[in-house]
């Protein structure tokens, strides 16, 4: 990775792709360095103040029924999520965001800075809730926090992002549980399909395919045996073997 060539924020800005198709891929440690090493010609690596790893933090917020999360976990659609992100590089930059999916599969995701994890409400976080999904703050409590790296990559043209999270902890704020996602490595290709993307050959090549993996629900399933898991657990078997 120390080969490629950096991209800074402003320069990624031009791709926000805040409507766009998701697709994520599962992985390890090992195979990860093996795909950095083909892309290196094709990809541009995010920079951010000297550092290609970036540190986040994201706390989700459910109500008490944990309606998000069984929305997701019933294969429900259209669906959202609700989470605060941290980008912990960048002078604890935070955003309150409504990350949803709609019937066609595609992703859309509205966001409103907030001064921090802590101060949504002083912050206009209820007005942005109630306008863009018709939800009140009150509603709501902080039900799981992550904390992960992630390497973000752009291709050449400029089309598609490529994020690289691992070393996800899980903290649960309900259960006081904690878990970790060990050797697992989740790649998700962010693009509004229209392009050809050159990580698909790579990993095609690779034999790494497809899989849903979403940090809210995992981490929930893995800190809260509470809730309701009969679709998630056959799913977390094939995750497990990366873990």
């Amino acid at each position: 990775m120390r080969e490629m060539s950096a991209i800074t924020l402003d320069q990624m800005s031009r791709i926000r792709l805040m409507n766009r198709v998701d697709t994520k891929f599962l992985t390890n440690k090992e195979e990860l360095l093996e795909i950095l090493s083909y892309v290196q010609k094709t990809y541009f690596v995010q920079e951010v103040e000297h550092k290609r790893i970036a540190s986040y933090r994201t706390t989700y917020w459910d109500d008490n029924e944990h309606h998000f999360y069984l929305m997701h976990q019933n294969g429900h659609q259209p669906r959202m999520k609700i989470r605060v992100r941290t980008y912990e590089d960048s002078d604890d930059l935070t955003f309150l965001e409504i990350k949803s999916k709609d019937n066609k599969g595609k992703t859309h995701k509205v966001r409103t800075r907030v001064k921090s994890q802590n101060e949504l409400s002083q912050s206009g976080g209820n007005d942005f809730l109630s306008d863009n999904a018709g939800i009140e703050l009150t509603e709501l409590h902080p039900c799981l926090q992550n904390h992960f790296k992630r390497i973000t990559l752009v291709n050449n043209g400029m089309t598609e992002r490529l994020t690289i999270d691992f070393d996800i902890e899980y903290n649960n704020f309900e259960t006081n549980e904690t878990a970790d996602t060990g050797n697992l490595a989740v790649i998700e290709l962010k693009c509004n399909g229209m392009f050809f993307s050159p990580i698909s050959d790579i990993l095609t090549k690779l034999h790494i395919h497809s899989g849903g993996y979403s940090k809210y629900i995992f981490g929930s399933f893995m800190t809260n045996s509470n809730l309701k898991s009969n679709l998630i657990k056959p799913k977390f078997v094939e995750i497990k073997k990366f873990i």
